[in-house]
């Protein structure tokens, strides 16, 4: 009896040590990503927002002003502009990219032959691939008003040449139809692999019961893709709100201000006016609004996601 209770107390150091060196070998594995993560992605939002309190100008030291710069963005008529530019962009851009998508991968899953999938999935992910600058340059010239593809296909049906970049009611909607031509396949392949993860026998049970085509997609098919849903409109979202390589290329952010995006914005201040503490006090208000929407969309998708 003596000797069990004295061989416990030696068990339990041996088996604490042997924590502690798997903690050490967890901590160490953890370590090169917790120090990136914070170089690359606390740090900045640390220096931006110590930026965004002060006069900076990258040439001379930087002064502090507290609350200036925040308080000067209300009285900002240019950002309101490049703030409405890019809510709009990112509403319309992100409804279709997730609804066109969703369409899309409900049509190719339907029964076809399997080298017709392989064909139809190739040719709507290819422009996922090209490189966004690439797809802008040749776009541009597509959206020529004198010598575009688009204006010569519309000359046949006599409609008049549209300035498609030019005018301030086209270059939005230009702008986010390349997008939509761009990303749709993003959104078309995750939907895709949800749906193809819904097991048969739901419909089968559904159609022997008499559901019609609308409730099938209504009643199971949305429903049990509603994480992916969720994850195209949250990804979706983010990429929107950050749009910047398209516009530069096709607009410059013009005519005028008309399609100029905030993060656009943000680089025009920073690195052409080299007003650095503004720039980062708009940044701030975008990384908050950016946070803001997705912590919304994570708390209102607890009532309509459903993850079982």
């Amino acid at each position: 009896m003596a000797s069990a209770q004295i061989r416990a107390p030696a068990r339990t150091g041996w088996l604490s040590k042997e924590r502690h060196r798997e903690a050490l070998a967890g901590y160490l594995f953890i370590l090169p990503t917790f120090l990136g993560y914070t170089t690359f992605v606390v740090g900045p939002i640390l220096a931006a927002i110590g930026i965004s309190l002060t006069e900076y100008d990258m040439l001379s030291p930087a002064r502090f002003i507290g609350l200036d710069n925040y308080l000067a963005m209300l009285s900002d008529p240019r950002l309101r502009t490049v703030y409405i530019n890019t809510i709009f962009f990112t509403v319309t851009a992100v409804t279709l990219n997730v609804g066109i998508g969703l369409i899309l991968a409900v049509l190719i899953n339907r029964r076809l032959p399997a080298a017709l999938k392989y064909i139809f999935r190739t040719t709507y992910f290819f422009p996922v691939l090209v490189a966004l600058t690439y797809c802008a340059i040749i776009w541009q010239f597509l959206f020529q008003k004198d010598t575009g593809v688009f204006n010569y296909y519309l000359s046949f049906l006599g409609v008049e040449p549209v300035p498609w970049l030019n005018n301030r009611q086209w270059v939005l909607p230009s702008i986010i139809f390349m997008d939509v031509w761009k990303n749709t396949g993003f959104a078309m392949l995750v939907f895709l692999a949800g749906l193809q993860n819904i097991p048969s026998d739901y419909y089968e049970a559904a159609q022997i019961d008499g559901a019609s085509p609308f409730r099938l997609f209504r009643h199971i098919t949305l429903p049990l893709i509603s994480p992916t849903f969720f994850f195209n409109m949250v990804i979706f979202m983010i990429g929107a709100l950050q749009v910047f390589d398209s516009i530069v290329v096709l607009t410059q952010g013009g005519p005028g201000d008309a399609s100029r995006s905030l993060v656009m914005y943000i680089y025009e201040k920073a690195f052409q006016s080299f007003d650095m503490g503004y720039a980062s006090a708009v940044a701030i208000t975008l990384f908050v609004m950016i946070m803001a929407l997705t912590l919304v969309q994570f708390r209102l998708g607890r009532s309509w996601v459903h993850y079982e």
